[in-house]
């Protein structure tokens, strides 16, 4: 079902009718599949307003993190397909090009658009093109430096380009009252696009004083509407306009698409729109699980709690008797476990918005005054402020606590947040030390024992709870000490790191004829040397488990260490990820695909010692 013909030569209550049934479509997969709900909602008008008056084939469509885009997936041929939103096999619920050739760029993160569409209008002027890329971004995007290195560089060029910035939360600037309103609407309008042109050319040719007052006029106009920011940066600016207005969208992006420069249209739009239960800012609508369309409750809640609920509660209990204890997140605060503290302790605890970099080095200089700051990052958000964790943080070894949230595999949102590479990427560097908890009792002891570590270091914690297997106590956390769980007369032993120990016990459970030994390596960073080489005498044959890429992860590192005090009578063979991106889809189906549950890993086992 393709929409985009209808769309075009549709009235303004026909595509009303065409939003209405789009949501119908959105709210109907949503419920059931889960996914982005309410911003997806929210930018149902503005996406049809874009189709109906660009060509998504012929204009680049670049949607800024992506997660809106399941209106642009429904005009563009996918309704039928959209019913496998975020499955394994399914269509993904961020844009890629090997879906659709309406789907421009790969996204999933935040704050990347403008810079694409730059690099695209750049090449469209290269080839002699008459294309105009089009942008799409959510004010929260807005919150990252990414966004404004590439508006001062479009602001220099001047590349036909337009900018449609979602302000799905005021978060811009509000408007001031009727005045505010009126001016919006004339500036939205060609009469005032085409006189401020007119009136441009005649400026260039008199004095510079005649100049400078008439662009001090101009600036006090503007700034009784949010555009003086994007003025100042070189950029035309129209609005705010409604998103949800049919005939002010269109009439607008006409307007801009005709200046054949770089402009930013600012549309205000309600999140959640057409679904009650959802409108307004609430975050628990953003990313939902299945749920019932009538009460809007959960269908699904897992009974145990999350790690990331465990982080929380403990590190509330941390925060409650120590005062120099503060932390961080970067626009995550429910999804990290983080909006607890910052209502506890707000002059203690932040949210930086989409910010990690910022995040992390704000972190570094809490620590060197003393703090012990705490900042909670998904894994595959940390990956933005490598060179911060890095320069800021590191070569000072300052003590700052980095909660890896979503480590390992994150299930539906596919590739681009897949948590898998922080072991390899954070273990080449100096002065880090890395540790996992493998349940809820050693998350809260590596809590407490990281609040003294007089270094950087990195706990990671899987998204949901940990592995229901059998438990084994914890004896509380010592530097660079692993923990062996189980001492058996096998040659095999299972070494695994964090979650990967669940995953470890869950297969010797399937082998007990072969009655492996099962270590908690615990630290991968600092390792625990003099255990590994005890052990390197009493077992040949080593397995390793971690939730977690196999190049430079968790068998690269034993195997480092086992090279260099020259032990090469064992055998290592490592259960980490091979080298690709792991596809969306929920994560058993994942884990069967790669084949990596206890039942496949028992079989390899079994080949490879037998």
């Amino acid at each position: 079902m393709n929409l985009i013909e209808k769309i075009k030569s549709s009235n303004t209550s026909e595509l009303q009718e065409i939003a209405q049934e789009i949501r119908e479509r959105i709210l109907e997969v949503v419920s059931k599949n889960g996914g982005h709900l309410s911003s997806s909602l929210g930018a149902v008008e503005i996406i049809i307003a874009m189709h109906y008056v660009f060509d998504g084939l012929n204009d680049p469509f670049i949607y800024d993190v992506s997660h809106q885009a399941y209106a642009h997936k429904l005009i563009t041929g996918r309704w039928d397909e959209f019913e496998s939103l975020r499955q394994f096999g399914g269509i993904s619920g961020f844009t890629k090009p090997c879906e659709s050739e309406y789907d421009y760029f790969i996204a999933g993160h935040s704050s990347t658009s403008i810079s694409l569409a730059l690099g695209a209008a750049k090449a469209i002027r290269l080839k002699n093109e008459d294309r105009v890329p089009v942008v799409l971004i959510g004010d929260g995007s807005m919150t990252a430096g990414m966004v404004y290195e590439a508006m001062n560089e479009l602001g220099e060029r001047k590349h036909p380009m337009v900018i449609i910035i979602n302000d799905n939360e005021m978060s811009i600037g509000k408007a001031i009252g009727a005045i505010s309103r009126y001016l919006s609407k004339i500036i939205a309008g060609k009469f005032y696009q085409n006189i401020k042109q007119k009136t441009e050319k005649v400026l260039n040719t008199m004095p510079d004083s005649f100049r400078y007052m008439a662009k001090k006029f101009e600036e006090s106009l503007m700034l009784i509407t949010p555009g003086i920011l994007f003025e100042e940066l070189g950029l035309d600016y129209i609005g705010p306009v409604d998103g949800h207005d049919f005939e002010s969208m269109i009439e607008t992006l006409k307007t801009a698409k005709e200046m054949k420069r770089p402009v930013v249209v600012h549309m205000q739009t309600t999140k959640g729109k057409g679904y009650k239960v959802a409108e307004g800012r609430f975050e628990k609508w953003h990313g939902v699980s299945p749920f019932d369309i009538e009460s809007g409750e959960l269908i699904k809640k897992s009974s145990k709690k999350s790690a990331t609920d465990i982080f929380s509660d403990e590190l509330y209990k941390i925060a409650s008797e120590d005062d120099k204890v503060v932390g961080v997140t970067a626009a995550m605060p429910s999804g990290t476990g983080m909006g607890a503290l910052i209502d506890a302790f707000p002059d203690r605890f932040w949210d930086v918005a989409i910010a990690e970099q910022h995040a992390v080095t704000s972190m570094a200089s809490l620590a060197k005054e003393g703090f012990k700051p705490f900042c909670a990052i998904y894994s595959t958000f940390l990956q933005r402020a490598y060179d911060q964790i890095i320069h800021d943080v590191a070569i000072s070894s300052l003590p700052v606590k980095f909660i890896i949230d979503r480590a390992g595999i994150v299930g539906e949102d596919g590739e681009t947040h897949q948590g898998v590479f922080d072991i390899s990427f954070l273990r080449t560097i100096p002065n880090m030390v890395l540790f996992a908890p493998r349940d809820d009792e050693s998350l809260r002891d590596a809590l407490w024992f990281s609040l003294e570590l007089d270094k950087p270091c990195a706990i990671r914690i899987p998204r949901g709870p940990f592995a229901d297997v059998e438990k084994f106590k914890s004896d509380g956390f010592e530097l660079g000490k692993s923990e062996l769980l189980r001492k058996t007369n096998s040659n095999v032993i299972f070494a695994g790191y964090g979650a990967g120990v669940n995953k470890a016990i869950a297969t010797a459970e399937l082998l007990k004829d072969m009655s492996p030994a099962i270590l908690d390596l615990r630290f991968i960073k600092p390792l625990d040397e003099e255990t590994l080489k005890t052990l390197a005498n009493e077992y040949k044959n080593w397995f390793i488990f971690s939730d977690s890429a196999k190049q430079g992860g968790v068998a690269s590192a034993l195997m480092e260490f086992f090279s260099d005090e020259n032990i090469f009578d064992i055998k290592i063979t490592s259960f980490e990820y091979e080298d690709i991106f792991l596809p969306s889809g929920k994560t058993d189906k994942i884990e069967e695909f790669i084949k990596i549950q206890p039942c496949d890993l028992a079989i390899k086992v079994k080949k490879r010692v037998l």
